[in-house]
C-alpha cells in the first residue's frame, strides 16, 4: 500500500512540475515576454531564444536570478525556486518535448 501511495505522489508531483511553467509564465513572465518589452525574448520565438540558449541553462538561470537589463532580480517571481525558474525558461524558449 505504501508503494502505491508513493507512486501516486510521484506522479502528482511530476504532473505539477510540467504544469508549473505555464502558470509561472502567465503570472510573472507574460508581461514582458509576450510583447518583447525591453528586448526580452518573446515566447516560443526561436530567433530570440537561440543566442541565449547557446550560453547554457546555468547562465540563463543566473541572469533571471540577478536580473538583466529591464528584468528585476528573480523576474517577477521572487518566490520561484531555481527549478521553477528553469522550467519557465524552458517553457518560454519552447525547449523540451512537453513544450513543443
Amino acid at each position: 500500500m505504501k508503494q502505491q501511495f508513493f507512486l501516486v505522489l510521484v506522479a502528482a508531483l511530476c504532473h505539477w512540475s510540467a504544469n508549473a511553467a505555464p502558470v509561472a509564465y502567465e503570472s510573472a513572465c507574460k508581461y514582458c515576454h509576450e510583447s518583447g518589452v525591453g528586448h526580452s525574448p518573446k515566447l516560443h520565438n526561436p530567433d530570440d531564444w537561440a543566442p541565449r540558449l547557446v550560453k547554457g541553462m546555468d547562465q540563463l538561470l543566473q541572469s533571471v536570478k540577478q536580473g538583466r537589463n529591464a528584468m528585476p532580480p528573480g523576474g517577477l517571481c521572487p518566490q520561484c525556486s531555481d527549478e521553477e525558474l528553469l522550467e519557465a525558461i524552458r517553457f518560454m524558449a519552447g525547449h523540451g518535448p512537453q513544450y513543443q
